[in-house]
């Protein structure tokens, strides 16, 4: 009990046996990458943001170290993100002049509401929400992100300006319209990097690729700068980074501010959590492992609550660091841990080095991680098997890459969601009779197979809940046409799991139509569930509690002696071994 109780308060217990000396060298060296990958990113982000600069390597740090201390992910590293960074701009521009004081208290209050929103549904369970996120919505989101992520890198592989906030084909356009001023100094940087990493991963799997392509990206262009002068290539590099340690920080918790800021909180809110709980989902599935929803949110909202205190604007999953974490072979999440405390150590101490990193080396490693989070063995596996999931995955993906990043993963949720639905209204209402071609006469679903002309033997595989009962009833009528004299029905019901009044209804109208017609309704193999539904609303006195039957052969002899002999005599077909005593010797 005790033990349960801290694994509860420190989930971080349950998978700290599992750190050992290999782990940490594997987690120190994609903690490193992580922390120099931020480093350009966390700027950029700031700045997409509204924030001062230094503010996207804030929302880097702390928030990281909490959620991974708190969440359930092995690979998830959280912080600063460009759809957070744009949703937090548009929903606060409008109220303060981004850059000023007055924004970012606007920003880290809208932070510590966000933070307490996803702790409160992680402690009220609300986690369950995150399975309707769909295998395949998660593969196309990711998809698409890759895309956006190396999309977002192109204007830094080739040396162009590109204007901030563009959509996937505007970019397109834009570097086509400046293919002319592509500089080839800065794109030979970008394609060193990218091949050094990529010969790095091949032929030296035990070096970290990334550290080893970004090393011989800066060095390229430190000797290009060296020989022809930066004015002459071109390249840009990162340059300085305060090297200043994250100031602590007071939301505002006055009521005016808290109401100007509540619609914008539940937006952020649910983006955020979609985003972290997608990226930890996408990542957990190539890694083998499970996903606790409930956890995830009590991580990520700690990590905001906190990150406010310490000057860290919106922080969630990052689909840049947390792939470059995966795909650096992080084992656990002090991988995290790392990636937070070695950026805080890099800033403080080495900031000024950042200024020698070139940014189309940086969009170089980037390419990489792109690529290398593109699930393309699910996708293939997805587009073979499945036409309805192959719709999902399309469309998600397509939303991602040409729309907003929370639309696309709310209308991949819609249309899974919709397919769910869409699949739980049919379910299979199949005529089944004795096969004399199988072992004992087993029950097949052959129509070629004679029927009984009294007795109709019909399987439902599904549920019977109101949004399947008109169908289900509708197959009823179809059968029932085919063969008028069938007045006898039996439902095989075993593989119906789940039973509501609606379902109810139907089998007890159904019951009813039987009856007038000089018939009746038989139930086979009824599971608890529904019979208690059957039981606890009056149904079964209607059905007829001596109507139900626990195995085949009890239900044909009982259903068999109340059928019309005078039909059975001049019925040739001999379906049941008890049509012999009426028609003669038949074997079964």
């Amino acid at each position: 009990m005790i033990t349960g109780l801290l694994n509860k308060l420190m989930p971080f217990l349950s998978w700290w046996p599992e750190v050992n000396r290999d782990t940490l060298r594997a987690d120190a060296t994609a903690g490193l990458i992580g922390a120099v990958v931020v480093l350009p990113q966390g700027v950029a982000f700031a700045t997409i943001a509204g924030m001062p600069p230094q503010y996207g390597l804030y929302a880097a740090m702390i928030p990281a170290v909490v959620a991974a201390l708190y969440g359930s992910s092995k690979h998830l590293i959280s912080g600063p993100t460009t759809a957070a960074s744009i949703v937090l701009f548009s929903s606060l521009s409008a109220l303060a002049a981004p850059g000023t004081m007055e924004f970012v208290r606007y920003a880290l209050t809208l932070t510590f509401m966000v933070g307490v929103i996803q702790l409160a549904m992680g402690l009220a369970r609300l986690g369950i929400l995150v399975n309707f996120i769909s295998h395949s919505v998660i593969v196309g989101f990711t998809a698409g992100a890759a895309i956006l992520i190396a999309t977002n890198q192109l204007k830094n592989f080739f040396g162009i300006e590109i204007p901030r906030g563009l959509h996937f084909h505007e970019v397109l356009i834009q570097v086509y319209e400046q293919i002319g001023d592509i500089h080839l100094w800065v794109l030979l940087v970008g394609l060193v990097t990218l091949f050094s990493g990529i010969a790095a991963r091949r032929y030296l799997p035990r070096l970290p690729y990334m550290i080893v392509a970004m090393l011989v990206g800066s060095i390229v262009a430190a000797l290009l700068n060296y020989l022809l002068g930066q004015e002459e290539t071109g390249i840009r590099t990162v340059g300085a980074l305060p090297a200043t340690a994250p100031p602590l920080s007071m939301p505002d918790f006055s009521l005016r501010t808290i109401k100007e800021l509540a619609p914008a909180a539940l937006a952020v809110t649910l983006f955020a959590l979609t985003e972290a709980v997608s990226i930890s989902r996408s990542l957990a599935i190539r890694s083998g492992q499970l996903i606790n929803g409930n956890q995830e949110f009590i991580g990520q909202g700690l990590s905001n609550i906190v990150g406010s205190f310490f000057s860290a604007y919106v922080a969630t999953g990052s689909f840049n660091r947390s792939g470059v974490n995966y795909e650096a072979g992080a084992k656990t999440p002090v991988s995290a841990i790392l990636a937070g405390v070695l950026l805080l150590v890099i800033v403080m101490l080495v900031a000024p080095l950042a200024a020698h990193l070139p940014n189309a080396a940086m969009a170089g490693v980037l390419f990489m991680v792109a690529w290398g989070i593109v699930d393309f063995h699910h996708i293939r596996k997805i587009l073979r098997a499945s036409r309805s999931d192959s719709t999902v995955l399309l469309a998600t993906f397509l939303a991602t890459v040409f729309l907003e990043l929370d639309f696309a993963i709310l209308l991949g949720v819609f249309l899974s969601i919709a397919i769910f639905l869409l699949h739980s209204s049919r379910p299979k209402v199949m005529v089944r009779m004795p096969d004399p071609r199988r072992p004992k006469r087993r029950f097949n679903t052959d129509p070629e197979l004679p029927e009984c002309p009294q007795l109709s033997m019909v399987r439902i595989d599904g549920s019977l809940f109101f949004g399947a009962v008109n169908y289900v009833a509708e197959r009823l009528r179809v059968i029932a046409k085919r063969n008028p004299q069938q007045n006898h029905l039996l439902i095989f019901a075993r593989s119906i799991n789940s039973l509501d009044v609606a379902g109810a209804e139907m089998l007890s109208r159904e019951s009813q139509q039987r009856r007038d017609l000089g018939g009746a309704l038989y139930l086979h193999q009824v599971k608890e569930g529904p019979h208690e539904t059957l039981r606890k609303g009056g149904y079964l006195k209607e059905i007829g509690e001596d109507n139900l039957f626990e195995s085949k052969g009890e239900a044909i002899a009982e259903i068999f002696e109340r059928l019309d002999k005078s039909i059975c005599a001049n019925c040739d077909k001999r379906i049941f071994t008890e049509c012999k005593s009426v028609v003669g010797p038949a074997s079964r």
